[in-house]
């Protein structure tokens, strides 16, 4: 197995100086030996970080959705911990992205919406509510999880969907937009990550700046697989580190034909369009290949795989959860979460310890041994006590914040926080509360802000406290007539 080295090497040539003139050169020969030999080695594991696209929570077999036939993610979930309130930092995709790569919410970066979004500056026709200002791409000075896996010795590679290097300002914009993709952010390798935020299309040609071309109708997500066996064939004798964020399942809705075909057969309750179920499907093939061949190559034993998706899903069948992509009710935000980790994680165990987006930064250095920087706020925490079933984590509530208008529009922009089985979402249009059971309500529909006003007011006081900490950007109120 492979090893990284610690060496106590100051304490030896210690040793070996104070020593050497009173012992025999073959005695020195021989120490100078063991400085070389391991005193002792800590394992450290490849890394794998799979995300879907608008992914929602019901839309794997193995989460319930019985229509669906997603076998390989199924038995990926049967070999480790299946997380039953797992979510994403936003219910839209760049914030939830900038999170997972810093461990910093979209609040505290300022990251909250789906580049390239609306405009600064957005507000709805005779809305006097103006959408918050916010980045719309992620910063060279943040520091990401894959630099400090590189720097660590991981080799880093990243393939599929980054859409964190979106800048704003005409040609000049599109001419730095490069100088923002992953190869400047920590990895060694970048194939298909850039601005887009989906592909123009699904089969080749894709049309996607960072990936060239395969043969005319090949399948994007079988391509996509295609280059995380082969990154792996060639970083497999060091720890590597894998990010590969699916475009699938997002627009454009397109699948193999065959793959429709099943099911235009199946639609009905968990199915609403025949094509997405598919793309699902056919995703799951891909990943399914992928890690049929880490099995073949003899590296699933020292490999962590982590396996969730961005945001809720669209335009699909959400029941029991209310809302879809770009809501903070749960069908928004609340995703799959799937880890494997031979050794550690105990196959087939279920766990409904709430964990977000943030969390895989920390979580990931602890497991790669590696301390978090002192200079770096942190939103996250690390999930090893759950995973490893020794404790629980250091934390009581989540927060999120989305004061941003989704690509539909539909949206109230607001923030919510989830304590224990409550959340409360406060909404900015009128200043008005929810306030939800989730135990009792998964699909939000009893509003207790009336009947619990104590509970809400202590709730609402404490997202109010955390967003001030955070330095959340605010939505603001401006004068219809004049816009300011």
């Amino acid at each position: 197995m492979r090893r990284n080295i610690t060496i106590r090497k100051r304490t030896i040539d210690s040793l070996s100086h104070g020593i050497r003139n009173s012992i025999s050169p073959l005695i020195v020969f021989l120490l100078c030996v063991l400085t070389a030999t391991p005193i002792f080695a800590i394992d450290q594991p490849n890394i794998i970080v799979i995300m879907a696209d608008d992914l929602g929570w019901l839309d794997l077999h193995c989460y319930g959705n019985e229509r669906l036939d997603t076998p390989n993610l199924d038995r990926l979930a049967t070999q480790g911990m299946r997380f039953t309130d797992g979510y994403a930092s936003a219910p839209v995709c760049t914030p939830t992205r900038a999170a997972m790569m810093t461990g910093q919410s979209p609040a505290r970066l300022a990251i909250t919406n789906h580049a390239p979004g609306n405009g600064q500056n957005f507000r709805l026709p005779d809305s006097n509510l103006q959408e918050a200002e916010w980045t719309t791409y992620l910063p060279l000075e943040q520091e990401t999880i894959a630099e400090r896996l590189r720097d660590a010795g991981y080799a880093t590679g990243f393939v599929g969907k980054w859409h964190l290097s979106h800048r704003q300002g005409g040609d000049e914009a599109g001419a730095f937009e490069p100088r923002l993709r992953p190869e400047h952010q920590g990895f060694d390798v970048n194939i298909g990550g850039c601005n887009n935020g989906g592909p123009p299309s699904y089969f080749s040609p894709y049309g996607i700046p960072a990936l060239k071309n395969g043969p005319k109708g090949e399948y994007l997500p079988e391509r996509l697989a295609d280059e995380c066996i082969e990154f792996v064939k060639e970083h497999k004798d060091k720890p590597f580190f894998l990010t590969w964020w699916n475009y699938s399942v997002h627009y454009p809705f397109e699948a193999p034909k065959d793959l429709i075909e099943k099911y235009k057969q199946r639609i009905g309750p968990g199915i609403k369009n025949p094509t997405y179920a598919a793309m699902i499907e056919g995703m799951d093939r891909a990943i399914g290949r992928f890690l049929a061949e880490l099995d073949a190559a003899g590296l699933t034993d020292n490999t962590l795989v982590i396996f969730t998706s961005d945001n809720g899903a669209w335009g699909t069948d959400m029941g029991p959860l209310r809302g879809e992509k770009g809501h903070l009710w749960e069908g928004g935000i609340r995703v799959p979460w799937i880890v494997r980790w031979p050794g550690h994680v105990e196959p087939e165990s279920l766990c409904s310890t709430p964990v977000i987006s943030t969390d895989t930064f920390p979580t990931i250095l602890e497991i790669a041994g590696l301390k978090p920087n002192p200079d770096t706020l942190a939103d996250g925490v690390s999930i090893v006590p759950v995973l490893e079933q020794t404790g629980g984590l250091n934390r009581d509530a989540l927060f999120f914040h989305y004061p941003n208008y989704a690509f539909h529009k539909e949206n109230r922009l607001g923030s919510a926080i989830r304590d224990g089985h409550h959340k409360l979402i406060l909404r900015y249009d009128d200043d008005s509360v929810e306030l939800y059971d989730l135990a009792a309500d998964i699909s939000e529909k009893n509003n207790l802000a009336h009947a619990q006003p104590e509970l809400a007011a202590r709730l609402q006081k404490r997202l109010e406290e955390w967003l001030k900490k955070s330095g959340a950007k605010l939505p603001v109120r401006v004068d219809v007539a004049t816009g300011r």
